[in-house]
């Protein structure tokens, strides 16, 4: 990996699956590391070997084999033009960005007590239910995490609801910010693989995403 060299005239950028890995679990590694402080600044940074010793810390020998690896994933990418975080609060940012999300139009975001902080498509009433649904299922999926996670091996927290094919009618996928679990909760298939995605966990991340959380 000696020969590797960054390209200029380039911002680093998580993509959608970055987006995903980062806040799928709250367990630590390199590549969190990287997209945590990705997601703590406002605009994303120049691709330099000053944005990556800030970003990789103490984690990674060689930062720029970590990010060779994390491109590979397709996890980062190099951007032409500088991207900046939505300004405003939650509530008024998350509306506008949890519609794509769903293949049916129908998404909320709520907090780990069972409060939802935004909704589109549910009535108001179906949505406080289903924000309290989905801390009940953090809670379950939390005291048998052991025999999911460990001894299964299976990856991933989210519940779903499937109908006869496998296919989800309702989902529900914890999105971990710092000290903070949120759940994301999807009527029909999720439609993660897309900007609106990105900015939804860079606007968690700038608000939630203390950088003390990731040691």
């Amino acid at each position: 990996m000696e020969d590797l060299r960054l390209q200029s005239g380039l911002y680093l950028s998580p993509t959608p699956a970055g987006a995903f890995y980062y806040c799928a679990s709250s367990q630590k590694d390199p590549a969190r590391h990287l997209l945590h402080y990705l997601f703590q600044q406002r605009q994303f940074p120049a691709l330099d070997d000053s944005t990556l010793e800030n970003g990789a810390g103490g984690h990674a020998k060689d930062a720029t084999t970590l990010l060779y690896h994390m491109q590979r994933q397709f996890l980062v990418q190099g951007l032409s033009t500088p991207q900046s975080c939505p300004e405003g609060p939650l509530e008024e940012i998350v509306p506008f960005l949890l519609p794509t999300l769903s293949g049916e139009g129908k998404a909320l975001l709520a907090d780990d007590q069972g409060f939802y902080v935004a909704s589109c498509g549910f009535t108001h009433e179906a949505a406080e239910e289903l924000a309290a649904l989905s801390a009940s299922l953090g809670l379950l999926h939390r005291r048998h995490q052991g025999l999911l996670n460990t001894n299964l091996g299976y990856q991933g927290n989210a519940w779903t609801l499937g109908d006869a094919a496998g296919n989800s009618q309702i989902g529900f996928w914890p999105l971990f910010v710092g000290k903070q679990r949120f759940s994301l909760v999807i009527s029909g298939l999720p439609r993660f693989n897309q900007k609106a995605f990105t900015r939804l966990v860079w606007s968690l991340g700038i608000r939630y995403g203390n950088e003390s959380e990731i040691q």
